[in-house]
């Protein structure tokens, strides 16, 4: 029997990284994956109430970032204070079985809370390797006078899965920063894990995301290309009632313009030549979940007028169908196109517009973000980059951050990411320097665009040619990518094939 309770229990422990396992790599709000952790940790010890405090070491300062606390929103212990700054400082764990052990019990919490603690418990939190993280602590084990060495053994292998879920989230490198932390608790650390930054544009994001992903508003996610729009379509549905559901996604910019409405939509059996059985499309695929249409500005006009009725219905049409179907989907939407200069031109319905923009989120170019994002998603990249490649993460000199801080990016945060991964690979020391980024070098001076504009013979080039002559450069220099050209020059993959096409 006893080998048996032994066994349900380390099943119950599993079961709890278990349970978060599909959520750590995914852009779930960092304070909910922390409460779920501590809700855990707090019922599979039988305790009353359990708080995760985090360590900055910036200020040898804990912090509680998650807690059963209704009476207050933090709690802040120096290093040594109270039971958790002493485990903290020490890395001992420490069970307090009754509050008449006046050596270590600090009532200070008690006394701004009216909450009466009986027992508690304390274990630090390690990441791999060994550094404290922070502290798990329980108060009050119901149905008991204390904690006994078995709860003590017990919290300690959940204090290591606690610290391994952290350690898989952006909040482990932001406990790692040597930035100064913010002043408020609510600024520090990623509001979305994946997600890194805190400039005043994506705190408005946040806050909007936030808001529109416990709803079923349509939501319309704008921003240059490679500023996280797809990162952010994700927060949407992993934030979301229906984060349990498919999240389905469908690049109208990928797709010819003959295809689209297929893939949308999906066919009847005897659609058109080929179709010899019916197939379904992403409408259906995303039954329950979120169906996130990325550059939906280059959606052909007949497709923008099904779409209207997916979303102004809730209904749809299989091509080459007669009955409505069903439509039970969360559309979010993306785009880098100005949609209302295309509504302006026709291009682009007006209704439409207007129904996919209800909640309506703008992502700031990362050269508008400054210079503590930019240090911040660097540090970040560095040791994602170290940990993928199986090398030690290292630092970076000031002059290759300076570099980093003073490039345009007109890849945005994407083309930053793949600069430090490259820089990583082919670095030589435990430092980045200058000479390791793939930066571009220096433009040449101005007046070679001058001359870029004249032909040989010094007449004027007509506009076609300078366009025809930029479309070809971007081409090369995103060597011979066209979905990249595409997105650095701001037009739809098909208007890139198109022009590609007249020019032979």
């Amino acid at each position: 029997m006893a080998l048996r309770a032994m066994e349900e229990e380390v099943d119950r422990e599993s079961a709890i990284l278990l349970a978060l396992g599909g959520v750590l790599h995914r852009e779930i709000a960092i304070d909910d994956l922390l409460a779920r952790l501590v809700d855990h940790i707090a019922t599979a010890m039988s305790a009353d109430r359990g708080t995760i405090y985090l360590l900055d070491r910036r200020t040898d300062e804990l912090f509680s970032r998650v807690a059963h606390l209704p009476e207050l929103s933090e709690i802040r212990l120096a290093m040594g204070q109270g039971v958790a700054g002493h485990v903290a400082g020490t890395g001992d764990t420490v069970n307090v079985p009754t509050v008449d052990d006046e050596r270590r019990f600090y009532r200070g919490v008690d006394a701004q809370t009216g909450y009466q603690t009986r027992s508690m418990l304390a274990v630090p939190m390690r990441d791999q390797a060994g550094e404290v993280l922070g502290v798990v602590q329980l108060l009050n084990k119901r149905g008991e006078r204390g904690f006994d060495a078995e709860d003590e053994q017990r919290l300690a292998r959940l204090a290591r899965q606690a610290a391994f879920a952290i350690e898989a989230t952006t909040l482990y490198d932001e406990l790692r920063s040597d930035e100064p932390r913010p002043a408020d608790s609510e600024a520090f650390g990623a509001h979305f894990n994946r997600i890194v930054g805190e400039a005043p544009g994506l705190r408005e994001a946040y806050r909007l995301v936030s808001k529109a992903a416990a709803t079923e508003a349509t939501v319309l996610i704008r921003g240059e290309s490679g500023t996280g729009k797809e990162l952010f379509a994700r927060a949407v549905h992993v934030n979301s009632p229906r984060a349990d559901g498919p999240f389905v996604k469908v690049d109208c910019a990928a797709l010819p313009e003959s295809l689209i409405e297929n893939e949308l939509f999906g066919h009847e059996a005897g659609a058109y030549t080929g179709a010899d059985r019916r197939a379904e499309g992403k409408v259906d695929a995303a039954l329950g979940g979120t169906l996130f249409l990325d550059e939906i500005g280059e959606l052909p006009a007949h497709v923008q007028g099904k779409l209207l009725r997916v979303l102004q219905d809730r209904t749809f049409f299989r091509v080459g169908g007669n009955e409505a179907l069903p439509v039970d989907a969360r559309v979010v939407a993306a785009t880098n196109r100005p949609l209302e200069d295309m509504v302006r031109a026709g291009t682009f319905r007006a209704d439409l517009y207007y129904r996919i923009k209800v909640v309506e989120v703008k992502l700031p170019a990362l050269r508008e973000r400054g210079d503590r994002d930019i240090a911040r998603l660097v540090r970040h990249f560095i040791a994602v980059a170290a940990r993928r490649h199986g090398r030690p993460v290292p630092g970076i000199s000031p002059d290759a951050m300076a570099s980093l801080q003073a490039y345009r990016w007109p890849g945005n945060v994407r083309e930053l990411e793949n600069c430090i991964e490259s820089a990583v690979v082919v670095m030589d020391g435990d430092h980045i320097e200058h000479h390791d980024l793939p930066l571009p070098s220096r433009p040449p001076p101005s007046s070679r665009g001058q001359q870029e504009l004249v032909d040989s013979t010094r007449k004027p080039l007509t506009l076609a040619e300078v366009e025809r002559r930029h479309i070809l450069r971007v081409l090369e220099q995103s060597e011979g990518n066209r979905t990249l050209a595409a997105q650095r020059l701001g037009i739809g993959r098909n208007t890139l094939t198109r022009k590609l096409k007249k020019y032979d």
